[in-house]
């Protein structure tokens, strides 16, 4: 690159975990990076939660505000984005920690393609074990991510070009708004993927792991935004059992097995549909197959 660009980096936080927000914003701070760096810390809770949270960040470099727009993460994000007049934009989960490197590792290969926007692998992390999740590729396509939600395109990952594309605040209850995003950014252009570990997912104090209404609307969400994932058997397969389960998961057991035999009719090998078929029946709690995943670096 001639010239580095300069970057705006948006970390969203409910304030509920000050030591890893720290942590966070402490990772994104220490980046060697050769251009304008930014960070901005968007509280979703109003101007008293903002000024705790700026107490938890005494000294660091950057600006603590609260959220302006929609209550949630995209509202959140996208009032960051606002605050921010770089040409770049970059996420960065108040839980999850940014590996040495990333930023400008990732802001080379954009350039360097003359890419819109960029993901990496990364690290999950859940009951002191870590697995990390690769794409196996440098490159996500629309496609790609029709036929897989794909993990490690995690919002914490993302930088991308500022004015380019915006969370949707439609999202219900932010669920999936990272999946959409990523989605409707593949649909312009592939996603420049550098297929190493370079930042750290927690996944132990998710706020959206086991929020299972919530699950089903964002998962309708999707349906209904992108009628492409009800094509590939696969992804369509996929996104059913996931609503079978969470069905499953509140004890709604008519719906947990409407969905699930929706499931394996749409694609027989697809293991969701009988997984969710066993706890809507009692055989299993839905709490125990999430935590056996979720230690393999893996969600439902």
């Amino acid at each position: 690159m001639s010239a580095a660009p300069s970057v705006g980096v948006v970390i969203p936080t409910r304030g509920d975990r000050p030591g890893q927000l720290r942590e966070a914003a402490e990772a994104v701070l220490t980046q060697r990076y050769a251009g304008p760096l930014e960070v901005v810390v968007v509280a979703d809770g109003g101007p008293a939660l903002a000024r705790e949270a700026a107490r938890s960040l005494d000294g660091l470099p950057l600006r603590v505000l609260p959220n302006t727009r929609t209550p949630g993460l995209p509202g959140a994000r996208n009032t960051g984005i606002d605050a921010c007049a770089t040409e770049l934009i970059a996420f960065c989960d108040d839980d999850d920690v940014w590996r040495p490197g990333k930023l400008a590792a990732q802001a080379e290969a954009l350039e360097r393609a003359g890419g819109e926007f960029a993901s990496c692998a990364i690290e999950v992390e859940h009951g002191g074990r870590r697995v990390a999740r690769l794409a196996g590729s440098d490159t996500v396509t629309a496609a790609d991510l029709t036929r897989s939600r794909m993990m490690m395109v995690h919002s914490s990952t993302f930088l991308f070009r500022r004015g380019a594309l915006r969370p949707d605040e439609s999202a219900p209850a932010g669920q999936n708004e990272d999946w959409d995003l990523a989605l409707r950014a593949a649909k312009r252009r592939p996603l420049v993927h550098i297929d190493r570990p370079l930042v750290l997912v927690r996944w132990a104090r998710s706020h959206y792991a086991a929020r299972w209404a919530d699950r089903i609307a964002g998962l309708e969400w999707m349906l209904a935004r992108h009628p492409e994932l009800a094509v590939d058997p696969c992804g369509a397969a996929r996104v059913y059992g996931q609503l079978a389960f969470s069905h499953a998961a509140l004890g709604q057991r008519r719906a947990a097995l409407r969905w699930a035999a929706r499931t394996v009719t749409t694609r027989p090998l697809e293991p969701r549909g009988a997984i969710a078929a066993a706890v809507a029946a009692g055989l299993i709690p839905a709490s125990a197959v999430l935590s056996a995943l979720q230690r393999r670096g893996h969600g439902i």
